[in-house]
Parts: structure tokens; C-alpha cells; sequence
């Protein structure tokens, strides 16, 4: 079995620039304490395996040993790829921060790990969200918006879960959503949350 540094390698080659607390999200589950990450870094950088360094946003990223970020856009630019308001991780992290302002507890799926990509939880109900990024094609955020039906459909086992699919509030997938029949979004009783890039959520039914 893999120990805790060599999980962390791995995770950091596929999703270089993790946090402390959003790699301990990812292996070891929200909330859970971030200290064994914490040193665990600490050694790799001391190892010169893993280096750790300040991302665009302030917080300190760890990133394999000889990764070269790229570089920060001049002012008025758009941001790199990975800061992206309407990437994967930046939707879950505003849903996070949404959800929990609604005193909803959450557990979230970073980067690539697998499972329900959002499990909110209060007063003993739970609300599964599945949710997808902007995408890079007109063509491709067809594709995710009717594979993330597909998964959330094959997750709908708790007669008293509250299911919902979360987006970019971008004119496409408003689009996409509206012309959903009525009658599916019903019986269903699926939603739609729409994440603009102030951070505003916005659920339709």
C-alpha cells in the first residue's frame, strides 16, 4: 500500500499546485485534519522532490520538483487555465462556500478524484450535486451536460436526497437547461445550480 507521501506525488503530478487542506480533502476527507499533510510536504520539499510556492491567488501550492507553472498573465489578461472562475475546482470551491453560508456541511471530490462530486448534509438530509466546468467546446459542454444527467440519474437511490446538477452560468448551459422538458424536471425533481464568476449561485428548478 502507497504511503502517505507517495499518494501525495501522485496526486500533485496530476493536479500540480494542491493546497495543504485541499490535498488532505482529496485523500483523506473534508474537514479532515491537514497536519499529516502538512508534514508530509514538508519532508518531500526537504527531500527536493516536491516544491512548495505561492499561487496567484496567495495561497502556497505543492508542485512536483521541477514543474514550471505558467507564467502570470500581465494585467488585464485572463487568468491561466488552472485559476479559470469557471473550471471544475473554482465551481465546487463557490458551491462550497455557498453551500456552507446555508449551514449545509459538505464533502467534495477535488481534481480527479472519484466518486459523487459534491455531498452536502443538514438537519439529515442530503443534497448530491454533480458538477462540470466551462469545457473548451460548444460541442463538449453538450456532451458533459448530458453525461452529468446520466450519472446523477444512476446516483438517485435516497427517495430522500435532494439531487442537482451545478454549471457555469454561461448562455449555453442556461440554454441547455431550459430546454430540458418541463415534465423530466419534474419527475425528476432534479435542479440546476448556475455559478457566475462573482461566485453567485443561482438554482433553477
Amino acid at each position: 500500500m502507497a504511503t502517505l507521501p507517495e499518494r501525495i506525488l501522485t496526486l500533485i503530478t496530476k493536479t500540480p499546485g494542491l493546497t495543504d487542506r485541499e490535498i488532505a480533502d482529496a485523500m483523506l476527507g473534508t474537514g479532515h485534519a491537514q497536519q499529516p499533510v502538512n508534514q508530509a510536504c514538508h519532508k518531500l520539499e526537504s527531500a527536493k522532490v516536491l516544491a512548495r510556492r505561492k499561487r496567484t491567488d496567495g495561497r502556497i501550492g505543492n508542485y512536483p520538483s521541477g514543474f514550471a507553472p505558467t507564467p502570470a498573465p500581465a494585467k488585464g489578461t485572463a487568468s491561466p487555465a488552472e485559476h479559470d472562475a469557471f473550471a471544475e475546482d473554482a465551481i465546487k470551491r463557490s458551491l462550497e462556500t455557498y453551500l456552507q453560508s446555508k449551514g449545509w456541511s459538505t464533502e467534495i471530490a477535488w481534481g480527479q478524484t472519484h466518486g459523487v462530486d459534491i455531498v452536502a448534509q443538514r438537519d439529515g438530509v442530503r443534497w448530491i450535486i454533480e458538477v462540470k466546468g466551462r469545457g473548451s467546446r460548444p460541442e463538449m459542454r453538450v456532451n458533459y451536460f448530458i453525461g452529468m444527467l446520466g450519472e446523477l440519474l444512476q446516483r438517485m437511490s435516497d427517495p430522500d436526497a435532494k439531487y442537482s446538477i451545478a454549471l457555469p452560468d454561461m448562455p449555453q448551459f442556461r440554454g441547455l437547461w431550459s430546454r430540458l422538458p418541463a415534465l423530466a424536471r419534474s419527475r425528476t425533481t432534479i435542479t440546476a445550480l448556475f455559478v457566475d464568476e462573482a461566485d453567485t449561485v443561482a438554482e433553477l428548478s
